[in-house]
């Protein structure tokens, strides 16, 4: 039986910006990641991520950042951007030791209640790197829907890694709230 704490959430300040990174980090490169499932260390090297680019999101007007902690302690992360119609639904995180353990289907339905009760948005759309069959599957079962688009990757801007293959590309995803 799980006896933690239920999750609490809130949005990001700039005071957060240094745990944000380390836990995005941690989730998608390097050896750490490779704890979780979510790793995309064999597909991309360098960073996912930096403070600059996470400020960024904490200081827009139109996205919000939400910490998820448990017991005090920063355990995940999603990034939410009001984009009129829809929000997007990014920069999502959970802590590796944590993955595999709903903590991540809590924190995307707390992220969907967010953009339909706040925003009054009827859809959530997000991209996915279209390798990770994996983690489509996961939002699929979410209630997420292919939709056969695709976004180029952003290939020779480190700020979003290093790849290590040619064939990188992001799928689509879109869910009715």
């Amino acid at each position: 039986m799980d006896t933690a704490a239920p999750p609490t959430f809130r949005a990001a300040t700039a005071a957060d910006v240094p745990a944000l990174v380390a836990l995005v980090e941690s989730a998608y490169r390097g050896d750490a990641s490779r704890a979780g499932w979510t790793t995309e260390a064999d597909i991309l090297e360098g960073q996912r991520t930096d403070p600059a680019g996470v400020l960024a999101v904490v200081e827009s007007p139109d996205s919000r950042l939400v910490v998820v902690e448990r017991d005090g302690e920063l355990v995940a992360c999603c990034q939410l951007e009001h984009r009129g119609t829809h929000a997007y639904f990014g920069m999502f995180a959970v802590r590796p030791a944590l993955q595999g353990g709903g903590l991540g289907k809590l924190v995307i339905a707390e992220a969907e209640r967010f953009a339909r009760e706040e925003w009054k948005v009827a859809e959530m759309h997000m991209t996915v790197i279209s390798l990770r069959e994996d983690l489509i599957a996961w939002y699929v079962r979410r209630g997420y829907a292919r939709t056969g688009q695709t976004r180029p990757f952003p290939y020779g801007d480190e700020r979003f890694g290093l790849p290590t293959r040619d064939d990188l590309e992001f799928e689509v995803l879109t869910k009715r709230l």
